[in-house]
């Protein structure tokens, strides 16, 4: 089991949804492979929805342009 770290990088308005530097979560995978490009990013997704209640795939922030993995 791998724990990553996943924080945005910039702040961006999209389909009524605003990111901010910063906001981040954990997320706990049974690979030690990224979890943004495994499966779609949908532990990112449900991880940002569950603790923000944002979308950030809607937003358009689910990639490695816009987020930054950090394995702990």
């Amino acid at each position: 089991m791998a724990r990553f770290k996943i924080t945005t990088k910039h702040v961006k308005n999209c389909n009524g949804i605003r990111i901010e530097p910063g906001m981040s979560v954990e997320v706990i995978t049974q690979s030690m492979s990224n979890p943004v490009t495994t499966n779609g990013g949908q532990i990112v997704v449900d991880a940002f929805y569950r603790i923000y209640g944002i979308d950030i795939k809607k937003a358009g922030c689910l990639s490695m342009n816009e987020l930054d993995v950090e394995q702990m």
